[in-house]
């Protein structure tokens, strides 16, 4: 994404200098060369791992840039990080700047959605650099400063909470039509609410362009990873008592995916045969019979469910 980004940048006629450990992809062999290509006042942007692999480049970039300077944070840190990182760099008379960034890998083509996070001084610093990245059209619909330092962050964080609730809203939908027998055509029914419909939008048409390639994604494991913003969502949510049902299930929905074996199913199953004599699959082969080995609550007058 960060390669993409300084295609963008150097395609509206930024000079862009990019170091990486890789020395296939970097200018430069270290982040002292990187300094000393730049022309003072410099502006980094900042594209790695959120956590320490970015804790530890800020911390290197304080020893090696110059007051007046400018670091741009652009990953997708934590936005509690931004505090001290502004405050290691300030310390240094380095400005600091967290700025959230969608678009993914069609941003080189299509811009980049821009959440920002510090000072105005700073923000206008570094607008020619913003109005490179954001896509076309009126800078309030790719752009907002969203506050003080962190706010970017915290920004991009609800931002990727709620795209777990849509993508999950999508897949159920998807699983159901599947599951009819009644809909023939699962994948036109999903391209069919592209355009006109009140569920249309990007994601609903990578889903579709997914598709085309395996209509049935028979092709795919069904294993969801994710990376961190989600949970933090649902904890500053919980922090700030604000109820987030569709996010957290959607968070929660990720953690099911990775379970060959759910042991709080098992225990449910158990449950339900205890109670009720319901059936249960044996790990090894076919249900048990109903009512067999069924607990008291079994017996005449109980209630079953």
């Amino acid at each position: 994404m960060g390669g993409n980004m300084r295609d963008r940048l150097r395609a509206s006629g930024h000079e862009v200098v990019g170091y990486d450990p890789r020395p296939d992809v970097s200018d430069v062999e270290s982040l002292a060369a990187l300094v000393k290509t730049l022309q003072a006042p410099r502006v980094v942007w900042v594209m790695v791992p959120s956590g320490e692999p970015t804790r530890s480049t800020v911390r290197a970039l304080a020893e090696v840039l110059e007051p007046g300077d400018l670091v741009i944070d652009g990953g997708n840190s934590r936005y509690t990080d931004d505090g001290p990182n502004a405050d290691l760099l300030g310390a240094e008379q380095i400005g600091y700047l967290d700025v959230g960034v969608s678009g993914g890998i069609w941003g080189k083509a299509n811009g980049y959605g821009l959440m920002a996070g510090g000072s105005a001084e700073d923000v206008e610093r570094a607008m020619p650099i913003f109005d490179a990245l954001r896509p076309e059209g009126p800078r309030e619909e790719g752009f907002v400063h969203a506050g003080p330092v962190g706010a970017g962050h915290f920004s991009k964080m609800v931002h990727n909470g709620i795209e777990y609730g849509l993508m999950q809203a999508y897949a159920e939908g998807f699983e159901l039509l599947s599951a009819a027998e009644l809909v023939t055509n699962v994948p036109g029914v999903l391209q069919a609410w592209s355009r006109g419909t009140v569920v249309r939008s990007w994601l609903l048409d990578l889903l579709v362009n997914a598709l085309k390639d395996d209509p049935t994604l028979a092709e795919l494991d069904d294993y969801v990873e994710d990376s961190g913003e989600g949970r933090w969502t649902i904890e500053e949510a919980i922090r700030h008592a604000v109820p987030l049902p569709v996010i957290s299930a959607a968070l929660f929905a990720r953690f099911a995916s990775r379970q060959e074996v759910s042991p709080a199913l098992k225990a449910v199953a158990a449950l339900r045969h205890q109670f009720g004599g319901h059936a249960v699959k044996s790990a090894a082969g076919p249900s048990g019979t109903p009512g067999e080995h069924a607990g008291p609550s079994s017996g005449p007058g109980s209630t079953q469910s």
